[in-house]
């Protein structure tokens, strides 16, 4: 019978010295007053004998965090801690496998997974020993002298497990190791890093994960630690005491998974809470969800054709949507004024109902007025309106909006912002010119047609 990850630390883990610890970890990107913080006194505890997984949206620092622990990068505050002495350079009890698979295309499989042998100074003989015994332990026995180019993402990937693995390490950390693979083939290699971990078939002492996918994390972890973002900081610690092999169709399974969503959905604030505030404006700018318009208006059909209320696990199920994909789209629902969340179920308002049942010009009337109301919105409006010709540079936006957000998060804040304000006709682009402007003001044509 096989032992849960909870049934095999019982007893211990509670009461054995940590193998990790991160205290008061804040992480900064950029100087002076375009400091970003990207990771605010953050607090995490690994002990031997645990899967931890650290879940949230993108952009919520967990990457961040995991290269601060296997000291890929240094925290700006804080400390991280390796059996009770402090972290400095790279973790050399860690080791890392990344989305991308970040193999080397000039060797072969083995070459690969011997590479991470020979950079620790093992012999020859050794490395070769010590390297087919994994190759064949991931099932890639017959494939040595493969070729990266050669194999599928699945087997690309198992190849960077045997890579990581082979050099025993303590701490096992995984970024998004599945996101790049089909859903069959990620499947597949979570089912096989299972069997290997829960039977204990690989020295390493803990596991640390990072995904979006909540059920990927309800599937393999004993704990799951929830981080949200701006800046990225821990939610919640949720037990996972389910044994394994786990069933996705297990009603347990199926409650935690929901208890998961509640946990990362929260429950809707006051408007002028959702809202936040704009650049210039007391209190913090609140970042604009990145979610296309048409998948909002698909989601509110889909509520209210399920009678106005929907699970957001079966609703995710559905749609087809991960973590990423659908907590953008609730979150503009929630700040528009069209749903609420609350406990796991998201339920549609009577004006999001009257979005979902409008017409296209209604539509669009019904969304301008919503966002007039949204800060970052209305004072670009404002800002045009004001401006001489009712036009600016996208750039004067754009630095504004970098005292709030990296260089990269202002141009995406940007480029919603305008796909918001196009479809309401508020304010639109001009991309020869580079410039905002006011949709009642008719653009300059840069290239007229002839006779025009």
């Amino acid at each position: 019978m096989d032992t849960s990850l909870s049934e095999r630390g019982a007893g211990v883990k509670s009461l054995a010295a940590p193998l990790l610890e991160v205290r008061n970890v804040a992480k900064w990107f950029g100087k002076g007053e375009r400091r970003i913080l990207a990771l605010d006194r953050v607090n995490l505890v690994i002990r031997p004998g645990e899967f931890v997984v650290l879940l949230g949206p993108s952009g919520c620092g967990k990457s961040t965090l995991l290269r601060i622990i296997t000291g890929l990068a240094q925290p700006s505050e804080g400390e991280v801690l390796y059996r009770g002495e402090r972290l400095r350079g790279v973790n050399p009890h860690a080791t890392i496998v990344f989305q991308s698979f970040a193999l080397y295309p000039w060797l072969t499989v083995q070459g690969n997974v011997e590479a991470a042998l020979k950079a620790r100074g093992i012999p020859a003989e050794e490395r070769r020993a010590r390297a087919l015994a994994l190759i064949d332990k991931v099932g890639l026995d017959g494939f040595e002298n493969a070729y990266p180019r050669e194999l599928s993402g699945g087997m690309r990937q198992k190849v960077g497990f045997a890579r990581a693995m082979a050099v025993e390490p303590e701490l096992l950390c995984l970024d998004e190791p599945f996101s790049a693979l089909d859903v069959l083939s990620a499947e597949s290699l979570r089912g096989e890093l299972m069997e290997l971990w829960t039977a204990k078939a690989i020295p390493t002492q803990a596991i640390l994960m990072v995904t979006h996918n909540i059920e990927e994390a309800v599937f393999m972890a004993d704990r799951i630690v929830v981080m949200d973002k701006d800046p990225g900081h821990v939610v919640a610690e949720l037990e996972v005491t389910l044994p394994h092999p786990r069933s996705r169709k297990d009603v347990h399974f199926i409650h935690m998974v929901d208890q998961v969503y509640a946990t990362i959905a929260g429950k809707t604030q006051p408007e002028e809470v959702e809202m936040g505030s704009a650049p210039g404006e007391p209190g913090k700018t609140e970042m604009l969800p990145h979610a296309p318009l048409g998948a909002l208006a698909g989601l509110l059909e889909v509520i209210a054709s399920a009678g106005g209320r929907a699970d957001l696990y079966v609703l995710g199920e559905e749609l087809v949507m991960n973590l990423d994909e659908l907590l953008p789209v609730i979150e503009a629902a929630e700040r528009l004024g069209f749903a609420q969340v609350d406990r796991g179920d998201i339920v549609i308002t009577p004006l999001g109902e009257s979005f979902a049942e409008a017409g296209i010009l209604a539509r669009k009337e019904i969304f301008r007025q919503r966002i007039r109301r949204v800060p970052v919105i209305r004072w670009i409006y404002t800002t045009l309106e004001q401006a001489e010709g009712h036009r600016l540079p996208e750039e004067v936006f754009l630095r504004a909006l970098e005292e709030d957000f990296t260089e990269d998060e202002a141009k995406r804040q940007l480029d919603t912002a305008i796909s918001w304000g196009r479809y309401a006709e508020l304010f639109a682009f001009d991309d020869n010119a580079d410039e905002l402007f006011l949709e009642e003001t008719v653009p300059v044509a840069s290239n007229p047609a002839p006779g025009g």
